[in-house]
């Protein structure tokens, strides 16, 4: 099954409004490239200017509530995302999983929340070092799979990143068999869990993707996409991965 390629990048905690500068190049290569598919995820200050400064270029959100409204003192729903003018939101991200400590069952609740809003969530799923170290890698990836994406997903409403925890942010990236693996796994997973609309459900990577390793991950079978971190914050880094996941989509066209 040929799947359309997804790029989306992370901005974390960074950025201001002159960052938003960075937005006109990623949304013209964008524009350019209609066969791939493109989101930037700033910080939720910044999703009302960045949807008012590039209105064509999909924005989202970094996480979102499970509840619709509520006496929860410092976070968003997902109705005040769309609201805002997002179309994708990040949950189960491995640093609110760790540092906000939260489990499957918030992630499944945050997932089915955002698409009851209308939202396309990217649901995070990710293994230690250790847990990689010890052989568990594949079970735990898959067992977050089970219990982190809503029985009711559609290709059109999830996608799926993995992202190995041990690679955010270090430089470090597995080998092309292991991502392989590890996503044939999500796959199988999703299958089972979904049925056939489990194929078509995108799987993106992310654990330090950049321009120098885009290409190599993301010709490898079923990886539909990347999920960018520090590289999506310059377009000059951002950009190349946008053009390497044409290139690749246009091979295998």
């Amino acid at each position: 099954m040929t799947r359309r390629k997804l790029v989306a990048g992370n901005w974390k905690m960074f950025g201001s409004h002159a960052a938003l500068a960075e937005l006109d190049a990623i949304a013209a290569t964008a524009a350019a490239n209609e066969a791939v598919d493109v989101a930037i995820c700033p910080p939720f200050t910044l999703i009302y200017h960045a949807v008012r400064r590039q209105p064509g270029l999909a924005i989202g959100g970094q996480d979102c509530h499970a509840s619709a409204t509520g006496a929860h003192t410092g976070n968003v729903s997902a109705a005040m995302l769309v609201e805002e003018g997002a179309r994708y939101v990040i949950v189960g991200h491995s640093e609110r999983r760790q540092d906000q400590h939260e489990s499957d069952a918030d992630v499944v609740a945050k997932a089915a929340a955002a698409v009851a809003s209308g939202l396309v969530a990217i649901v995070c799923v990710g293994e230690s070092e250790a847990q990689r170290l010890a052989g568990e890698a594949e079970a735990i990836v898959s067992a977050q799979v089970r219990a982190s994406v809503p029985a009711d997903a559609t290709a059109a409403t999830v996608a799926v990143a993995y992202e190995p925890i041990w690679a955010i942010g270090t430089g470090r990236t597995p080998t092309v068999a292991d991502v392989a693996q590890m996503h044939a796994t999500i796959r199988a997973t999703l299958t089972d869990l979904l049925g056939g609309e489990g194929q078509g459900v995108r799987i993106l990577y992310g654990g330090s993707v950049k321009p120098a390793n885009a290409a190599e991950l993301l010709a490898i079978d079923d990886v539909d996409g990347a999920l960018v971190g520090g590289a999506s914050l310059k377009a000059a880094d951002f950009v190349p991965i946008i053009e390497a996941a044409v290139s690749v989509s246009t091979v295998a066209a």
